[in-house]
Order: C-alpha cells, then sequence, then structure tokens
C-alpha cells in the first residue's frame, strides 16, 4: 500500500484509477459527476473522451476490455444517464467483456431536491453487473476500486458499477492507495488431464472447438501449439474466431448456426469433442444429446449444465495451464481425420461461390469477400447485429485474435460503431472497420462526431437494406407476411458531411473494393453507403442446408 495525506474524495477515486493503469475514461458527465470532472481534469495520464451517447462511451469502454484484458472505465451521470448504460453493462457481462462504470447519485447525506431523477441505479444494475455497489464514505475508495478491477477483471470477466453520490465525491478523506498484482489461476490436476487424454486417444475421430473464453492472449498461443502438436482438426465458435489463424490447414471453419449447417457433418462425425473456452451464453455451436459423442470440458471454472450442453469430463482451471499439459500428455494423435478434411474442403469451396458475383445491390458473398481483401493481414473489423453477422461468422476468415469483434452473447444492435471506434484508438496504424446494418447503424450514429473530433482512421460500412432485414427474413421463415419491419433511411453521404466525415455511395459491385482502397488511403473517418440484396439468405441459408447431405 502507499499512504496519502488528506484529499478530496474525488481527486482519491482518480489516483486509484490511475494505480490501476486507466488511460481513458469515456462518458457524459453530468451535474453530479462535476467533482469528479474537476479532478480528472488534474490528472496527467487519464483522457476524458466525451460520447454524444452514454451507450457510446460504455460500448467503448467494454471493447476496450475486450481488446486489453484491462477494464474499460465509463462515466455517467445518475438517473437517465446511468440507465443508459444498462445495455453496455449487459453486454459487457454478457461477452465477458472487463467493464468498470461509474456513476453520479444525489447527496445521501441530506436531500435537497426530493426525488427528483432518482433512481435506484445499484439495484437496477444487479442483475447485469458481478458487482454492484454505491461508495458511502470516501475512505472506502481505494479498496473498492482495487475489488472492482479484480472482479471485473478475473475469469470469467464482466461488468461492475460504482456509484459516488455528490457530496461524498466532495468530502474530504485520509486513507491509503492498493497496489494492483498479478493473479494467477491454479492448474488442473495431473489425474483429470490423464482422464482426458486417455479418452482423447481412445477416441477415433476427436475434434477441437475453440470458444469465446480461449479467446485470450495467453490462451491463444498454448491452443495453436496443440493443434501443431497434436494434428487434431478444430472447429470454433463466433467469438472464437480469430485464437488460430483461420488459414491453418487444421481449421474446419466456423459454426455460425448451431445445427444443420455444413460443418456438422464434421461435428456429428466426430465421437469426442475437446471443447475449450465454452461460455453459455454463446449461440449453442451444437446440441449435446444423450448417449451421443463424449464432450470435454476445458476452461477457468467448470461446466454450466443446460439441456444441450453436459460435459462427461471437465478440466477446470487455467486454460493455457491445462491446454499445455493435455497436449504434452498426448503428443501426436493417432486418429483418422479423413472425413474431416473432406468437410473442409467441401466448405472451402463453398465459402468462394458468389464471391465474384457481380449483381447490385451487393450479395452478402460479394460484400464479405471484398471487406477481408481490403482489411490486410492484421486488419480489425467490428460487426454491429443483424443477418450478415452470420455470412461473416462462416465466410470471413480472421487471421489474428481479436481481429473481428462480433457480439454472440447479448447481441445487441448499436455497438459496431463503437467498438470498431475503440479499435482505431487503440490501433492507429491498422486497417479498421465497422460494419452495421442501417438500423443498428441509426441506433448510435451520432458517434461519428465522436470518431471525428478523435481524428479516427475508420471506415463505416453500412449495410442498406431500408428493413431490420432479420426479423423480416425470420418473419418470411414462419410463413407471416411482410409487414411492419421497412422504414426510411437518411442520404447516409450527405448525413456523414454533416458530422466531418467522407461519404461513400456504391453504385455497382466493382466501386465496393476500389471504395475501401480510396478510403483507407486518404484517412480520417468515412462512410459507405452500400446497397444490399439479401436474398441469397433464403436460397443459402436455409434452403441449400436443407439439401446438404453428409456423405462418410
Amino acid at each position: 500500500m502507499t499512504t496519502s495525506k488528506e484529499v478530496k474524495a474525488s481527486d482519491l477515486l482518480v489516483k486509484a484509477l490511475e494505480k490501476e493503469g486507466v488511460q481513458h475514461i469515456f462518458g457524459v458527465p453530468g451535474e453530479e459527476n462535476l467533482d469528479f470532472l474537476e479532478s480528472l481534469r488534474q490528472s496527467k495520464q487519464i483522457q476524458l473522451v466525451l460520447t454524444r451517447h452514454e451507450q457510446g462511451a460504455g460500448f467503448m469502454a467494454a471493447t476496450y476490455g475486450r481488446l486489453t484484458g484491462k477494464a474499460g472505465v465509463c462515466l455517467a451521470t445518475l438517473g437517465p444517464g446511468a440507465t443508459n448504460l444498462v445495455t453496455p453493462a449487459a453486454y459487457a457481462q454478457l461477452g465477458a467483456m472487463p467493464l468498470i462504470m461509474i456513476t453520479g447519485q444525489k447527496p445521501i447525506k441530506k436531500s435537497k431536491q426530493g426525488r427528483f431523477q432518482i433512481v435506484n441505479i445499484v439495484r437496477l444494475m444487479e442483475p447485469v453487473t458481478k458487482m454492484s455497489k454505491q461508495i458511502v464514505h470516501g475512505s472506502t475508495i481505494p479498496a473498492l476500486v482495487r475489488e472492482a478491477f479484480r472482479i471485473a477483471e478475473e475469469e470469467r470477466p464482466g461488468a461492475v458499477l460504482l456509484e459516488l453520490p455528490e457530496d461524498i465525491a466532495a468530502e474530504a478523506t485520509d486513507t491509503h492507495l492498493f497496489e494492483p498484482h498479478e493473479r494467477r489461476y491454479a492448474v488442473a490436476g495431473e489425474s483429470i488431464i490423464d482422464q482426458a487424454a486417455t479418452r482423447i486417444k481412445q477416441a477415433k475421430h476427436p475434434l477441437l472447438l475453440i470458444g469465446a473464453g480461449a479467446n485470450r492472449k495467453k490462451e491463444c498461443k498454448a491452443l495453436q501449439d496443440f493443434v501443431n502438436r497434436t494434428g487434431i482438426p478444430f472447429f470454433n465458435t463466433q467469438m472464437g474466431k480469430g485464437v488460430i489463424d483461420e488459414r491453418h490447414p487444421l481449421s474446419l471453419g466456423t459454426a455460425a448456426l448451431s445445427d444443420g449447417d455444413y460443418i456438422h457433418c464434421a461435428i456429428d462425425y466426430a465421437d469426442l469433442v475437446i471443447n475449450v473456452g465454452h461460455d453459455v451464453v454463446e449461440k449453442p455451436p451444437f446440441f449435446m444429446v444423450p448417449e451421443g459423442r463424449t464432450v470435454i470440458h476445458v476452461n477457468f471454472k467448470s461446466a454450466e449444465v443446460d439441456q444441450v450442453y453436459f460435459p462427461q469430463i471437465e478440466v477446470v482451471g487455467d486454460l493455457a495451464s491445462s491446454i499445455k499439459l493435455l497436449g504434452e500428455k498426448l503428443g501426436k494423435v493417432d486418429a483418422d481425420f479423413s472425413y474431416f478434411m473432406r468437410v473442409k474442403e467441401g466448405i472451402d469451396a463453398h465459402v468462394l461461390q458468389g464471391t465474384e458475383e457481380s449483381r447490385f445491390p451487393i450479395t452478402p458473398q460479394r460484400l464479405v469477400a471484398d471487406v477481408r481483401n481490403a482489411m490486410h493481414e492484421d486488419g480489425i473489423i467490428a460487426l454491429d447485429n443483424g443477418i450478415y453477422k452470420v455470412w461473416f461468422a462462416r465466410n470471413y476468415k480472421a487471421y489474428h485474435p481479436n481481429s473481428i469483434l462480433l457480439d454472440n452473447a447479448l447481441a445487441t444492435m448499436g455497438a459496431g460503431l463503437s467498438s470498431a471506434m475503440m479499435a482505431a484508438l487503440l490501433n492507429p496504424g491498422k486497417r479498421v472497420m465497422a460494419l452495421c446494418g442501417d438500423g443498428g447503424f441509426m441506433m448510435n450514429s451520432q458517434e461519428l462526431e465522436t470518431a471525428v473530433r478523435l481524428d479516427l482512421n475508420l471506415v463505416v460500412t453500412v449495410l442498406n437494406d431500408g428493413s431490420y432485414g432479420m426479423i423480416r427474413w425470420k418473419q418470411a421463415q414462419m410463413g407471416f407476411e411482410d409487414w411492419g419491419l421497412q422504414y426510411n433511411n437518411p442520404d447516409f453521404v450527405t448525413y456523414a458531411q454533416s458530422y466531418g466525415a467522407t461519404g461513400h455511395r456504391i453504385e455497382s459491385a466493382e466501386m465496393l473494393k476500389e471504395t475501401f482502397e480510396n478510403a483507407f488511403a486518404a484517412g480520417g473517418v468515412h462512410l459507405v453507403d452500400v446497397p444490399m440484396d439479401y436474398s441469397e439468405n433464403t436460397k443459402v441459408l436455409i434452403e441449400e442446408l436443407k439439401q446438404k447431405v453428409c456423405l462418410i
């Protein structure tokens, strides 16, 4: 611990945040935050990033946590400011992104405005956070901040709320700061490693699944070594994309759907699945059934059992250590993987179909191919939520961890732009693109001003079909009338220009790749309006899959 003399509580909070290594706070302050804001003004370490909506601040902070492993921090006032953070809190909590939210509140020692704007935010946030607490005395700030970061960052990561009433922020206090320290997780026992290795050796067709919980820096190297050592083919969930380069010769691709896709031919053929980093909040990559294949659960924590996931063996402990020990026990696995390789050939050929399609409006296959070509080796894309997310999950090969930011947990609309902004802020030398449906984009499109003000290099691709396309597609699937889901859009080019960004309108399929190249070369913030043809959804994602035959 380090000692400190008597200071204002809000100054102490800033010092505690600095001690945790915080460099950015994203937010929309209110009058109840003004003591904290003044303390923040005097910080030489922390930059305030003012956003245009609390959701934008929360999504940026959560994405900071996702990309760095350190908790991102956001700020809002009481009442409506704090309630606007509920969706980002759920986004971080379900998506396992470490997030600290600091909100203001009226004085708690005396009332000066009755119940005006007062909502019990601490209680409201409890269902969507790992911890939700009000600061009731300045002396508790160092311990609460240290505990907040510990809880937010430890496995499984998530959201934490600290509420700072304005009278507590202004009071003087004399206390100590706590030094952060590295945490290490216990290693799985040797007996369970031996048991898992024995079952894998006995399997005829073992398969590796990489889930969201494996998408951490240390785990990526361990998993790549495991695959290279054992020779076991692998596939991944949507949020496990890029943990191992999907160009790897043993990569079968992504389980973008829960059942019935081409990759499920391989999954159904496997007699054992090593499920690394599985998180039940993700859309299930496959459904377990009684008397089916053996599933080995490898994760930091034991499995959350439900009707479609009930693993028979659980290797619980530090994930990277577990995979390393398991790989050493196994060595090269002597099993028949020939069928998996035939499935891979079919999937790879399928993904290439339609990528040269010159039809206009743009088809999803052409869009995904042109985006992949534009992003270079280390480019980062951030997806909002819509039917295009399925296309990118299936067709877009991720080369690096967190090079495709998609949300397969809360799956909220409106987060794609802010997530891309955070990626661009952290990676100024890389190509970064947001891909948003017109519906999701308009939910937080005002953050274009923030992106321009931050002088980011960012391409925002708006997929324009004038409707809530995924719901409309589901509506047709269920045999209902096409009703209630279409709307009008602004002129997106003029809209972008009004914020100081550059707007582009795609008028042919051939324009798309060239426009991306020109936008990235120019630098700054660019919006690309892409008219979309989603008629392929039914053909490729429903009709073709119904006719699919798994040839064994």
